[in-house]
């Protein structure tokens, strides 16, 4: 029997995703009719998202993960990568900024 209800969705999990954010919807207006639900100010959401980016962050492998998947989504628009590219002209008064084209 516990073999025949592995990966069946049960409750929540079970609903459809309209369903399930019909039901969120009515909670969090609950919550703020009631007083008890929390909104961040712009501070407070700017220090929890850099605590989250520093969590992910140090997890290196995963950071090399999405920055291939990013980049395999977004190729420079081309699929170069600057090793496959020449400099063209630096940008006027920044010698470290050199623009780049398909070599």
């Amino acid at each position: 029997m516990a073999e025949e209800q592995q990966g069946k969705r049960r409750g929540f999990a079970a609903m459809d995703a309209d369903r399930q954010r019909e039901i969120a919807s009515k909670g969090g207006k609950a919550a703020h009719e009631k007083g008890t639900a929390h909104r961040f100010t712009a501070d407070e959401a700017r220090m929890a998202g850099r605590k989250g980016g520093e969590a992910v962050s140090r997890n290196r492998q995963h950071m090399a993960e999405i920055g291939r998947e990013g980049g395999r989504k977004y190729p420079g628009d081309r699929g170069e990568s600057p090793v496959d590219m020449e400099p063209v002209h630096e940008r006027e008064g920044d010698p470290h900024s050199i623009e780049l084209t398909p070599g």
